[in-house]
């Protein structure tokens, strides 16, 4: 899979999403998210917003716990599901890397990527 960061000029701002590869909207409408995936990735919102960790050990299980609550209750189907794992699987994997990561600068790209990883969930999903 192929990550895409979206970057503008230098005098504008740097966008708040990832482009992914394979990432469609269905019919150009939001894909439907089972309302426990929803909420997950709320509470991972939160969690990246009000960061108070100071290491990427602590950080990374607590953004776990969310995903492994996301994956326990899932029961989308189809496309959407499809979907959802174009977004998600890329999140599991910068939450696995972020465990290991003891390099406060590192931690915060981590942190920022995952920030624009869950921005990119809500851009195509909703309940």
């Amino acid at each position: 899979m192929i990550l895409l960061c979206c970057f503008s000029c230098k005098n504008e701002t740097t966008q708040s999403t990832i482009q992914l590869e394979d990432l469609t909207l269905n019919n150009n409408e939001k894909w439907v998210a089972n309302e426990e995936t929803h909420i997950g990735m709320k509470r991972i919102d939160s969690i990246l917003t009000h960061n108070s960790y100071f290491d990427g050990k602590t950080l990374g299980n607590e953004l776990s716990k969310q995903t492994s609550y996301i994956i326990k209750s899932c029961d989308m189907t189809g496309e959407a599901h499809d979907q959802l794992h174009v977004v998600l699987m890329p999140i599991l994997e910068e939450i696995t890397d972020l465990k290991d990561e003891e390099e406060v600068l590192e931690i915060e790209k981590k942190v920022e990527k995952l920030q624009r990883l869950t921005d990119t969930y809500f851009k195509y999903f909703k309940i």
